[in-house]
């Protein structure tokens, strides 16, 4: 998964309190066209569980901590994110899932596309016929 990455973000540190930040068509690679969130995610739940055929994301764990499942057909990697000041950059074509929420866990996730439902593979035959011949 040589696509899937780590991008750290700027962390200005402050006895008062530290400060990260990300700049649309700076910190990450597309132009943010929708944000979204989870929370108050019950214990033992997963989300996710689907892939896209074009967006990409960019996913922060702004509190608490959480497991990133990705699987690209061939391989799965686990990515555990629990800073604020560092996301995990996946591609389209990529399965994902989320597990492993702590208690008051948020998740942010920065899309590149609006919501389009057509864009959502849930059928994980169909993922891989599609996607393993990458």
């Amino acid at each position: 998964m040589d696509n899937v990455y780590r991008i750290d973000l700027p962390k200005i540190s402050d006895p008062r309190g530290n400060l990260s930040f990300l700049e649309g068509g700076n910190h990450i690679p597309f132009e943010i066209k929708r944000t979204y969130w989870i929370y108050d995610v019950p214990g033992g739940q997963i989300r996710g569980g689907h892939a896209y055929r074009t967006l990409h994301e960019f996913v922060i764990a702004l509190s608490g901590s959480f497991d990133v499942v990705l699987d690209n057909g061939k391989k799965e990697e686990v990515f555990s994110l629990n800073r604020s000041y560092y996301g995990l950059f996946v591609p389209n074509g990529i399965w994902r899932r989320l597990e492993n929420f702590s208690t008051n866990s948020l998740c942010l996730i920065l899309a590149s596309e609006i919501y389009n439902p057509d864009d959502y593979i849930y059928d994980y035959h169909k993922f891989k016929q599609l996607y393993t011949n990458k």
